[in-house]
């Protein structure tokens, strides 16, 4: 057993959650892919200063915490936002950080 799961299994997914969208590569990705409002076909990585393979590894990441999907469609893949897995960790994050800010403890220096 490592140390991570001795913690709550809702605090394990809302960290990984957080771990996934703390790359700023995978965050411009989530945003190219909301602005455009619809699936994606072809190369993202000609709208990121990535290269194609580094492009590719943050995609799996995103598609494995089921952030985005891909469909293979002939010799393109279709990218698509999941909303609705989105808007399930935003509403963990808010659920836990709401108890945060009940503590209403103020550290200012």
């Amino acid at each position: 057993m490592n140390k991570s799961e001795a913690f709550d299994e809702n605090l394990q997914e809302l960290a990984r959650f957080a771990r996934v969208i703390s790359h700023p590569a995978r965050l411009a990705i989530l945003q190219y892919l909301a602005e455009t409002k619809t699936c994606i076909s072809g190369d993202i990585s000609q709208r990121l200063p990535l290269s194609r393979t580094t492009v590719s590894q943050h995609l799996r990441e995103l598609k494995e915490m089921g952030l985005i999907h891909g469909e293979i469609e002939g010799l393109k893949i279709n990218y698509c936002i999941c909303s609705g897995n989105i808007y399930k960790y935003l509403e963990q994050f808010e659920a836990f950080f709401e108890k945060v800010k009940e503590a209403a403890v103020n550290c200012e220096i």
